[in-house]
């Protein structure tokens, strides 16, 4: 936070005055922080409440904001190095956000638990700002714990829940800790992870969600596509949906050149929801977002003949083994239809012969046992064999950031 206070250089800090235990207007350090002349502690809602509303001076500064300002400066979640701060403009963020609300149908009638960090673009822009667009009413969890989730969706008849896989796989196991359900749940959105449709079949048969939806987006630019209300199963479950209102989708090979739909290779994006760049790195820019105005995303995938995007991995994430391109989004997918599974996170480790092999980190479901010998032979009929992993070790939880994205870099130290 210290850090991102130094490079944005702020100069008011709203903050809480205490979280899980922390004074954190007693953390700041305001010689190492020349530019940061204010704290305001937020205690209640009062905190935002204008003297006078009608003060001349509000419409004035309001007055004064242009389209393509900059609105926010979100930082990546550094699971590919250190976070950069995405600048995004007002009438960019606004314009994509509505056009997500119509395509996740969103309404005034809904009651939206908001469980995503707020400080990421899931939580702060596909659940504040949706909301607010909306007329939703929102359920804020400042920490997220699957009883009090399951206890506010009952207390206050919830009906909508955004959030990454994760979220749904701590219900499920809540639910089966329990043997409750709940009746009120009607649409969850779901994205910034690969979703194995088990899953979708699991949050439909076993939390009641009538429609499940699947997105895709980045901090550097906020929503990218989105399954629509009324797709079929197979195209929620097998894609992300298509290019928003306003955004351009395309597949690259390795020499930059567009390939046709159903070829796989990095995936690029154009249109008025694209970051204006990264804060005080215009080489980071420039490698990023191309002369044409492409935003290189860094993740692998291809567009059907329908225009649906399919995501197979990041690239950074895939592995090569025996000169096979290994891609651990559609290996878990495929392992996340063990019946025994409840997540699973795949990464290359080194091997001799081969380069590179598989390994999968699995977390079971409630009561379940397996052994990793029985998995591999599991899997060797379930998939070709160089997609295989080789080693297997069962853990209680897949280490993850603040967002819910399980940490890979983390995985690949731990020894085989």
């Amino acid at each position: 936070a210290a850090d991102i206070l130094r490079r944005t250089r702020a100069k008011i800090l709203m903050t809480v005055r205490s979280f899980l235990g922390a004074d954190y207007p007693a953390m700041i350090a305001p010689h190492e922080l020349p530019d940061l002349h204010s704290i305001a502690p937020i205690e209640n809602s009062t905190a935002f409440a204008a003297e006078d509303s009608n003060d001349p001076r509000i419409d004035a500064a309001l007055n004064a904001i242009l389209a393509d300002d900059v609105s926010d400066i979100m930082f990546t979640s550094g699971t590919t190095g250190a976070p950069k701060g995405a600048l995004n403009t007002h009438a960019a963020t606004v314009r994509l956000f509505r056009g997500w609300v119509d395509a996740v149908n969103l309404t005034a009638e809904d009651r939206c638990l908001i469980v995503n960090p707020f400080f990421h673009t899931f939580g702060y822009k596909a659940g504040w700002l949706a909301c607010l667009i909306a007329g939703a009413r929102m359920h804020p969890m400042a920490v997220f714990d699957a009883q009090a989730a399951f206890e506010t969706i009952r207390r206050e008849s919830v009906t909508f829940v955004p959030g990454p896989p994760t979220l749904y796989q701590s219900l499920l196991a809540e639910r089966a800790r329990t043997n409750e359900g709940v009746t009120t749940l009607r649409t969850a959105v779901t994205g910034a992870a690969v979703v194995p449709p088990t899953l979708i079949e699991r949050m439909r048969d076993e939390l009641g969600f009538a429609t499940v939806l699947t997105g895709y987006g980045m901090t550097e630019c906020g929503t990218i596509s989105m399954c629509r209300a009324g797709d079929d199963i197979d195209r929620v479950s097998q894609t992300c949906g298509r290019a928003m209102p306003g955004i351009e989708i395309k597949c690259i090979d390795e020499a930059g050149a567009t390939i046709d739909s159903g070829q796989t290779g990095e995936i690029c994006v154009r249109g008025f929801g694209v970051m204006k760049g990264y804060l005080d790195d215009p080489k980071a820019t420039s490698e990023t977002i191309d002369a044409d105005g492409w935003l290189h995303t860094g993740d692998v995938g291809r567009l059907d003949a329908g225009g649906y995007l399919r995501i197979t991995d990041r690239k950074k994430d895939m592995y090569i083994s025996g000169g096979f391109n290994c891609y651990p989004a559609e290996i878990e997918k495929l392992l996340s239809a063990h019946p025994s599974i409840e997540a699973v996170a795949v990464v290359g480790v080194p091997d001799e012969r081969l380069g590179e092999v598989g390994m999968a980190f699995v977390v079971l479901r409630p009561g379940a046992s397996l052994d990793g010998a029985a998995l591999i032979a599991w899997a060797r009929d379930a998939m070709a064999n160089y997609k295989a992993p080789r080693y297997v070790e069962v853990v209680s939880d897949l280490p993850k950031n603040a967002a819910g994205k399980v940490l890979k870099t983390e995985l690949r130290v731990r020894p085989a």
